[in-house]
Formats: structure tokens, C-alpha cells, sequence
């Protein structure tokens, strides 16, 4: 800023200053103008690199009443008061100046003129401060003023960068030093810009408060990459060694771009999980981290973790890193795949179809990786898939052999499960060809054995009636289930004889089968009629018809032969060479009594065979199946003979 001493001046006075400068010409209009006062211009600060010079420029007035003979002036350092004793820079009076500026200060202006521009040289940072001047008029015309300049001892050039610099936008950057020495111009020169672009020199430039400036200039588009580039700039003073060199770090503004994140993360379930993501940008980023649009975590920062403890397959998904400034905004993706074993597999609920139908069975699991899915029936695999997570079987016409339990298993390298399930196929009842009727004694057993689903009704059905409940004592239905089999016993006791026929009838929502049952072993049955004691007197009755068919073939064969004589103990012939209608064959060698034997006396002659009793052993012999009555007999008669 300049300022201005309003003073009055002759027009003999302003044409002979026109003479002298131009510059003192137009600072006399000014001043004039202003009427005359104490008054003084100068910079308010002024700055020179060290071991150079420095002009300050100073203009004064006072008042047009006085009117010296002679001008002279002084110039403080640091303080505008004389009582303080400051330090004299100059003073026009004696030349004596302290010991710091001795040889380092002049006047350049013409105190006559009203110019004090002081030249300071040879700079020292020490010299660096407040410069005040004191106008001496004579006598008690004597005035400090109150202005002054404020010198700046400097080491570096300033390089001026725009406050914002945006990436993809032409930034101009500028260098200046001060050029206020009349003795040494300086030259600059930019350091560190390869690349960016050439520079531009504008020369030299005078600023406000009339200090001088070099200025070059220096135009280039900055990337993110030249973010913190360190850019120079260097003044040289020719024909000297001075040379100064000031550098800047470019701050570029620029939209975040995420550098670093996971790829795809593979874990195993119950494992820790860290999730980074790195994002460059300036000023530095919001970093989000994101699922399903929840936000997880987030922070200012050049990068951000997020952990996971423990993971599970709910957490399995895909993540979003967004990085955002006042510049824009960029986001990545990562997939974090759990690695588990299968769930318990799923299955369409248990199954209920009709013979013949179309059966489709759905198994469906959840795993990672995919697992093997089988379905197996009593240890048979039925159908499998490999890294599928359903499994379908279709069983196209079941029949009664496709009911039963069903597991299907779903495994992989985590492990294994499985889920067990029911197919009930419907049907029919189905006499079996295992049932049938026996008899023991008084008592008649029957058994029916139906296959059918569901659980059928099964009656008995006798000559004059139909058994199906517990009627009397002497008619007894029981009936047990054990899967699809029923299986139904009929008992009759007190029969004297048994019935003609029995037939089973069972039957469901699906139908009815009948079937006569069988007797099994008819001649137990005979036997078991006519009881021990008819059996003991039948069977007498037949030995005795044996014995005496043989005593008449004796006697006959005797009477032919006279080579046979009595004696005491005549011979006797005895043949039990007969079979019991219906005995089992594994007694056979017990019924041969003496069968082909000859009893012979000593004198060869007959004797008549007499009965001294007869006796009936009756065994008992375990039966073939397991529904013929216990009580079942079989009979024998043995006989004794002296």
C-alpha cells in the first residue's frame, strides 16, 4: 500500500522535480494535492534473499510552513523512539551507524527531494526487523514516523499453488522471489518438473506497495499419481555462487479408487475370516463395508479390515467395499464362500401310494461345496447324484415289494447326514400259500396269513356260520400284525369231528380274497378221532387176526412135512409185518415187531401163541410246522407174547 505526504509545493518546484524523475513527479502531484503534513511513504514489508541487497523505496513530507535550509534524516532499526536508543542504521548528519550496518547502508534518495529509499547490503538474517525513518529539519523540526517497513531475510523462492488442484483439470503453479537489489537480478528455473509440462517465464513484475517480483510460471493437467510429486524451483544470481532453491509438495485432489481387496474368500465353517479393503484417494476416503445393503462397518481411511469371527453359512454372501469423498465414490466386491458340511436332508413328507401308481420322491439338501446325495432301501442305492443338492426318485408302478423305509444321505469332505422316510404302498389283501388248518384230539387250529396295507378285516368262514370274534369258549379268533402281514388263528375245541371246510376271507378299501384252507396230516386227524383206547382195541383186534392166520399156516405146513417132531418147547411163527395207517415213517423200523422172526422149539413141533396182555405206549413226536396243535399223538400198540 502507498502512502501519501500531502505537501505544498511552488510551480517552479514541481517542473524542476518533473526534471529529475517521473516517478518523484507523479509522488509530488499526489502529495500536493493532499496540502502539506508530516507525512511518509514505504512498503510495509519488502523481503530479499540473504547475501544480496534490498532497496526500500521511502517517501516524506512536512509541512509547507517550514522551509529548511538543509534536509537531513535517520533511519532506526527496530524502534522509532531516540530515547530508546535503537540502533542507526544511516544517518545523513554524522554517517555514524551502528556496528551492524557499518558498510552494509546508504541513501539512495535525495532527502532534498523528500526521498529517503535506504539500500541495505550484503544481508544477514539479523538484519532482518522494522526499519523506521526520522525526518530532521533543524532545531525542534524533528519527526519519526510512525510508518515503516518490515524487512523479510529469506532463503527460498516461493512457489504458489492454486489452494484446490483437481486431477483431470490444467493447474497453473507459480514461482517468485523478490527483485528488489539494483545490483543482482535473479534468474529461476524449475526443478523436478519433467513430465508435467514447460515453463513459462513472465519476467518481472512490480506489486502494489511498489516492491519488485520475477515470476515464471509453470502450466500442466496433474493425475492422481503426481499427488505429493515434489515440484522446485531454484533462483541463481549470475556471476555469483547465490542460489536458492524452494520446493512444494503438489496436493491433487482426486476421486477414491479401491487398490486392494480380498478375492474370493474360501472358509471353513467356525473359522475367522478377515475381510481388507485398501482404497487411494485425496483427501482420504469414507470405506464401507456392506451386505445386503446393512452396513457392517465403516471409517475415514486409507484401508479397513472386517473380521468375522466364527463364521457360519448365514454369513456366506457376497460383500461390498465402498470408498467415497468429496470427489467421487468407487466400490468392489468379494465373495465369501463357507465351506460346511450337509444339512439334514428334506424330504417330501412320507409317502402314501396305491399300487401301480407313479411314486416321485424329492430329497433336497444345503451344503458347500454340493454334496453326493443317494437314496438307499435296505442297503441297495436307489438313485444318486454328484454336487447336486437334489436328488428326485421316480418309481413309476409300485407294488408291495417298494414299501418300507427309505434313508437318503447327503455327504462332501465336511461330512455326512442322512434322513430316514417312509413309502406305504397300498393294496389288495393276499391269502398266503403258508396257511392252512390241523388238528389234535377235540381241537381244530387255523391259520390265515394276509399281506396287505392297509390293515385288513379277515373272517372265518365254517359250514353253518362265520367266525371273526371270540364268539364261545370253544371258538377263539386271535389275529397279530407284524409289517404288511396279518396274521389270524382260528381254534376250535370240542370237535368231534372237524369241519368239512374253512375258508379265510380278508379284506380292505382295495378289495377281498378268499381261500379254503387246507388240512395238513389227514391221518392224525383219523387217529385223533377214534382216541387212545379205540386205537389200543383196533390194534388187538388186528394182531389177533395176524396171529391167527399164521397158526393156521403153521399147523398146514406141518402136517406136510414129517420132518418136523414135537417137543417141549414147540416153535411159533410170529409176523407183526403190517403198518399202522398213517404212522411216520422215521418209526418204521419200530413197527416191525419180529417181522420176518421164527421162534422155534426145541422139538420143531407148534405151539399155540397166547396174548398175556396188551399195552399201548403212546409217544409223543414233536410236529413239522409251528401251527399243528402240541397235543397231536401218534399212537402205537405193542405186543408181548410168551
Amino acid at each position: 500500500m502507498v502512502m501519501k505526504i500531502i505537501i505544498s509545493i511552488s510551480a517552479h518546484l514541481l517542473y524542476k522535480m518533473i526534471f529529475l524523475t517521473a516517478l518523484s513527479l507523479f509522488w509530488i502531484m499526489i502529495s500536493a494535492s493532499r496540502g502539506g503534513q508530516w507525512g511518509a511513504w514505504m512498503p510495509s514489508s519488502i523481503s530479499a534473499f540473504e547475501g544480496t541487497c534490498v532497496s526500500i523505496p521511502c517517501r516524506f513530507s512536512f509541512p509547507d510552513e517550514l522551509r529548511p535550509a538543509v534536509v537531513h534524516g535517520v533511519w532506526y532499526f527496530n524502534s522509532p523512539y531516540p530515547k530508546n536508543y535503537p540502533p542507526v542504521v544511516f544517518k545523513s548528519r554524522t554517517q555514524v551507524v551502528h556496528e551492524s550496518f557499518q558498510g552494509r547502508s546508504r541513501l539512495l534518495g535525495d532527502l532534498g527531494l523528500r526521498n529517503c529509499t535506504l539500500l541495505l547490503s550484503n544481508l544477514s538474517p539479523e538484519l532482518g526487523g522494522k526499519y523506521y525513518f526520522r525526518g530532521d529539519l533543524g532545531g525542534y523540526n524533528q519527526y519519526t514516523f510512525s510508518e515503516h517497513s518490515v524487512l523479510d531475510i529469506i532463503n527460498t523462492p516461493n512457489i504458489v499453488v492454486p489452494p484446490e488442484v483437481m486431477a483431470g483439470t490444467e493447474v497453473e503453479v507459480s514461482c517468485m522471489v523478490p527483485d528488489n537489489c539494483p545490483e543482482l537480478r535473479p534468474e529461476l528455473s524449475w526443478l523436478g518438473h519433467e513430465g508435467l509440462g514447460e515453463p513459462t517465464v513472465l519476467g518481472r513484475l512490480r506489486e502494489e506497495e511498489g516492491t519488485w517480483v520475477q515470476v515464471s510460471l509453470l502450466h500442466f493437467v496433474p493425475t492422481r499419481e503426481t499427488n505429493g510429486h515434489r515440484l522446485g524451483c531454484q533462483a541463481s544470481f549470475p556471476n555469483t555462487t547465490l542460489q536458492f532453491e524452494g520446493y512444494a509438495s503438489l496436493d491433487i485432489k482426486y476421486p477414491p479408487v479401491i487398490v486392494e481387496i480380498n478375492s474370493t474368500v474360501e472358509a471353513i465353517e467356525g473359522s475367522h475370516v478377515s475381510l481388507f479393503c485398501g482404497a487411494d484417494s485425496n483427501p482420504p476416503p469414507l470405506l464401507t463395508w456392506m451386505r445386503d445393503g446393512t452396513v457392517l462397518r465403516e471409517a475415514v481411511a486409507e484401508s479397513l479390515s472386517l473380521e468375522v469371527e466364527e463364521v457360519t453359512p448365514a454369513e456366506d454372501g457376497v460383500y461390498l467395499c465402498l470408498a467415497e469423498n468429496t470427489y467421487g465414490q468407487d466400490n468392489r466386491t468379494v465373495e465369501l464362500s463357507v465351506m460346511y458340511a450337509p444339512w439334514k436332508p428334506t424330504v417330501n413328507g412320507t409317502v402314501v401310494a396305491v399300487e401301480g401308481e407313479t411314486v416321485s420322491i424329492l430329497c433336497s439338501t444345503q451344503s458347500n461345496p454340493d454334496p453326493i446325495l443317494t437314496i438307499f432301501k435296505e442297503k441297495q442305492i436307489l438313485a444318486t447324484v454328484i454336487y447336486e443338492s437334489e436328488l428326485q426318485l421316480e418309481l413309476p408302478a409300485v407294488t408291495p415289494e417298494d414299501d418300507g423305509e427309505y434313508w437318503c444321505v447327503a455327504e462332501n469332505q465336511y461330512g455326512q447326514r442322512a434322513t430316514a422316510f417312509n413309502l406305504s404302498v397300498e393294496f389288495a389283501p393276499v391269502i398266503l400259500l403258508e396257511s392252512h388248518c390241523a388238528a389234535a384230539r377235540d381241537t381244530v387250529q387255523c391259520l390265515c396269513v394276509v399281506k396287505a396295507n392297509p390293515e385288513p378285516s379277515v373272517a372265518f368262514e365254517l359250514p353253518l356260520r362265520n367266525v371273526t370274534v371270540n364268539e364261545t369258549e370253544r371258538e377263539f379268533v386271535y389275529s397279530e400284525r407284524s409289517g404288511l402281514l396279518l396274521t389270524s388263528i382260528l381254534t376250535l375245541r370240542g370237535q368231534a369231528q372237524a369241519p368239512p371246510r374253512v375258508i379265510c376271507t380278508s379284506h380292505n378299501l382295495y378289495g377281498t380274497k378268499s381261500l379254503e384252507l387246507p388240512f395238513q396230516g389227514a391221518h392224525r386227524l383219523m387217529w385223533a378221532k377214534i382216541g387212545p383206547v379205540g386205537a389200543v382195541v383196533a390194534f388187538a383186534i388186528l394182531i389177533a387176526i395176524v396171529c391167527y392166520i399164521t397158526q393156521t399156516r403153521r399147523k398146514k405146513n406141518v402136517t406136510e412135512s414129517p420132518s418136523f417132531s414135537g417137543g417141549d418147547n414147540p416153535p411159533v411163527v410170529f409176523s407183526s409185518d403190517f403198518r399202522i395207517s398213517g404212522a411216520p415213517e422215521k418209526y418204521e423200523s419200530e413197527r416191525h415187531l419180529g417181522s420176518e422172526r421164527r421162534l422155534l422149539g426145541l422139538r420143531g413141533e407148534p405151539t399155540e401163541l397166547d396174548l398175556s396182555y396188551s399195552h399201548s405206549d403212546l409217544g409223543k413226536r414233536p410236529t413239522k410246522d409251528s401251527y399243528t396243535l402240541t397235543e397231536e399223538l401218534a399212537e402205537y400198540a405193542e405186543i408181548r407174547v410168551k
